[in-house]
């Protein structure tokens, strides 16, 4: 068991009794490229997790221990800045962010590791800095809501890990609830639950193993992109002051304004916007065709008109449209790369798997690896179990 792991690596190289924290990965049923527009998204927290055993150790250095990587760090809790080893900026990012607030932070003993896959676009980054900022608060009684944890947990990772992401993997990670998928409005950051049936319906996560050099250019060109269609209809409509707040109607009585990639990745962003508020009523109905429906539809945006998917990606997503069972697939995440995620009835998993491994190696002759997952609580405290001296 990963938390009686984690436990037992702790006590080898700690004497103290520590805090044991678990911290999810996530998925995003649908909802794509939309947070940084300010718009929707669909996550859900998932059962790849990481494991923190935490314990105050009366020093002013941060104690670190990579269990996965086999390696230990040691971090004077002062003038704290990026560096080497990289894994340990998201935790010193976490640190320096409570160190923001006016909080102080005392030496600590950690170690963390998880089973939460790499690059497969699950987030495990997010649920690193969410585990130990979770840790902190609970061992420094600093109270300090999910929501300001999961700014902070963002902010570490664009100032300490260099990536400007979105609050949305933080958000899940933290906000999970079991059997739940959560909509978050990415400009309020409210927030509703929807329930999502894990008994009629699994989530399979197809690995395409490939992540394409493209993913990171061609993100922040995609954001240029969407900042220039709003620049377009902000002279007739000031309201507009992000794709959120656009309508297909608006974008094409100036599609003459704006180049034809500017329209169609607009036209995305305004459509898929649209596609997680039906999508949430299919779920609240319990129409997982018509939800499967949605994921397909946003796929095919994400291919044709947002161009973030690659022949990878493609091919997994019309596989699985051909097998029994399946309610839905799209390409998860930033693109070029990384997992699909797979709506699949719980008697044809096994069948869907095999089918969908040999598919992928007869036409790509690439190998398949395949992920079963379940949607489960936020980050939270874990008894500690006894483990044998």
């Amino acid at each position: 068991m990963l938390s009686t792991r984690i436990l037992a690596a702790f006590q080898e190289h700690f004497s103290a009794t520590p805090l044991l924290v678990r911290a999810p990965g996530r998925v995003n049923l649908i909802g794509e490229h939309t947070d940084y527009n300010n718009g929707f998204v669909l996550p859900a927290a998932i059962d790849k997790e990481i494991v923190f055993a935490v314990a105050l150790n009366n020093t002013s250095k941060a104690r670190l221990y990579s269990y996965d990587n086999k390696a230990h760090c040691t971090v004077e809790l002062t003038g704290l800045q990026p560096g080497k080893p990289h894994w340990a900026n998201y935790l010193k990012g976490v640190v320096a962010q409570f160190q923001q607030r006016g909080i102080t932070v005392p030496g600590f003993d950690c170690v963390f590791g998880g089973n939460v896959p790499i690059g497969a676009g699950m987030s495990s980054s997010a649920a690193v800095e969410c585990g130990l900022a979770f840790a902190l608060n609970e061992l420094l009684g600093t109270a300090l809501s999910r929501m300001e944890l999961a700014r902070m947990a963002q902010l570490a990772e664009h100032k300490f890990a260099g990536v400007q992401c979105g609050i949305m993997d933080q958000f899940a990670s933290l906000f999970g609830q079991p059997n739940q998928v959560v909509r978050l409005d990415c400009r309020s950051l409210e927030y509703a639950y929807f329930p999502f049936d894990t008994q009629a319906c699994h989530i399979v996560l197809c690995n395409s193993g490939v992540k394409h050099s493209l993913a990171s250019s061609e993100y922040n060109t995609r954001r240029q992109e969407c900042e220039q269609g709003v620049s377009v209809l902000q002279q007739y409509y000031p309201e507009v002051t992000s794709l959120r707040d656009a309508t297909l109607s608006q974008l094409e009585t100036h599609q003459a304004e704006m180049s034809a990639v500017v329209y169609r990745r607009c036209r995305y962003v305004v459509e898929e916007n649209q596609r997680v508020e039906l999508a949430c009523q299919h779920l609240a109905a319990g129409n997982l065709v018509a939800f499967g429906q949605a994921m397909y539809a946003s796929h095919a945006g994400l291919r044709d008109d947002y161009a973030v998917s690659c022949s990878e990606l493609d091919v997994l997503v019309e596989a699985a449209r051909a097998l029994p069972g399946v309610y839905g697939a799209r390409m998860m995440g930033g693109g070029f790369g990384g997992c699909t995620i797979n709506l699949v009835a719980p008697e044809q998993v096994a069948g869907f798997v095999a089918a969908m491994q040999a598919a992928y190696q007869q036409q790509l002759g690439l190998k398949l690896e395949t992920y079963q997952t379940t949607i489960v609580g936020g980050v939270s405290t874990l008894e500690p179990t006894s483990v044998p001296a």
